[in-house]
């Protein structure tokens, strides 16, 4: 494998990370920040551990999604007027609030985790 590929490879990388870490202001990143990792993962020659901070970007942003819309979930009383006083929304509320909060530190950690190894050139598990 040439030089110029690798360096693209890793520019590459880089740029999704940079999209995994604005996912936490929106949605659009997160699905720039797949791409990118997924196309690196169906390269046949790339360096194994170039292909292990593409498949911890594309697994993070997986559970990342996951945890959101389970986040989301707890929200759906809010919608309905008629629920607005009761006290069960209320805790559905603070439910859906702490796992927002757990979405997005989790993704936060594993951003953070994936850079330090990154710059480190080693391998992310």
């Amino acid at each position: 494998m040439g030089q110029e590929q690798q360096k693209r490879q890793q520019k590459q990388i880089l740029w999704a990370y940079v999209m995994m870490f604005l996912t936490v202001f929106s949605i659009v990143p997160l699905v720039i920040a797949y791409v990118l990792a997924m196309r690196l993962t169906n390269i046949a020659d790339i360096e194994v551990w170039l292909n292990s901070h593409a498949l911890w970007i594309v697994r993070s942003l997986l559970i990342f999604l996951c945890i959101a819309v389970f986040a989301a979930l707890w929200f759906i009383p809010l919608y309905f007027f008629v629920w607005d006083q009761q006290i069960w929304v209320t805790a559905c509320t603070i439910a859906g609030v702490i796992f927002a909060l757990v979405a997005w530190l989790y993704l936060l950690n594993a951003w953070l985790k994936g850079m330090i190894k990154f710059f480190q050139r080693k391998p992310v598990y």
